[in-house]
């Protein structure tokens, strides 16, 4: 697929700066918003409809938070190859819907570290499911658009704007960069974990 139109997002972040107005844009051009605890409750403290990740998995956040988006219903839709008939046949079996961006950043955990917590503590910092959909995105770039920072909210609505939809070409540009983010992610906590007793 090369140009994506974008109907579908999730959007669940730890930095918030910007996202009332990317959801906005997103919204105006006809995507429907999924998320998750505090990002949800800040878009729809702006006034835009937001489904709930709870009302996609009909399961709720569990473990403290620990939970949330880990779950077929989530995951199918972000790693289907809308190219592969198979594929769509069985989100249409299973009544998944496909997602068309994932808008993901990380829990701080630099920021943790920095704040001297004990180790318990830290390892709480520590993010699951944003990694995981990050990295199922930026896998299936071909089919779905990762967006794994603030700084390119502006391009990905100039990409709308000027073309409709997102081309492969930044689709790919932007998954590579979030393999990267998530290397570096994994190589602070490798870091921290080695030279922190338990």
């Amino acid at each position: 697929m090369n140009l994506l139109p974008v109907k579908r997002a999730i959007l669940s972040v730890t930095d918030k700066s910007g996202l009332a107005e990317f959801g906005k844009f997103l919204v105006d051009n006809g995507c429907e918003l999924v998320s998750t605890g505090g990002t949800k409750k800040m878009l729809a403290g702006e006034g835009l409809p937001v489904t709930s990740v709870s009302d996609i998995t009909d399961f709720p956040e569990i473990l403290g938070g620990r939970v949330k988006t880990l779950h077929p219903n989530i995951h199918g839709g972000i790693l289907a190859d809308k190219d592969d008939d198979a594929h769509m046949e069985t989100l249409r079996d299973f009544n998944i819907e496909p997602f068309d961006l994932i808008c993901v950043n990380l829990y701080n955990f630099a920021d943790a570290v920095a704040k001297g917590l004990d180790l318990k503590e830290a390892v709480e910092q520590i993010d699951i499911g944003g990694p995981t959909m990050l990295r199922a995105s930026a896998k299936n770039f071909h089919s779905i658009c990762v967006v794994p920072d603030p700084k390119y909210y502006e391009k990905v609505q100039q990409e709308i704007r000027e073309n409709g939809g997102l081309s492969l070409e930044f689709r790919k540009e932007l998954a590579t960069l979030t393999f990267k983010l998530t290397s570096e992610y994994d190589a602070m906590i490798t870091k921290y974990l080695s030279e922190n007793g338990a």
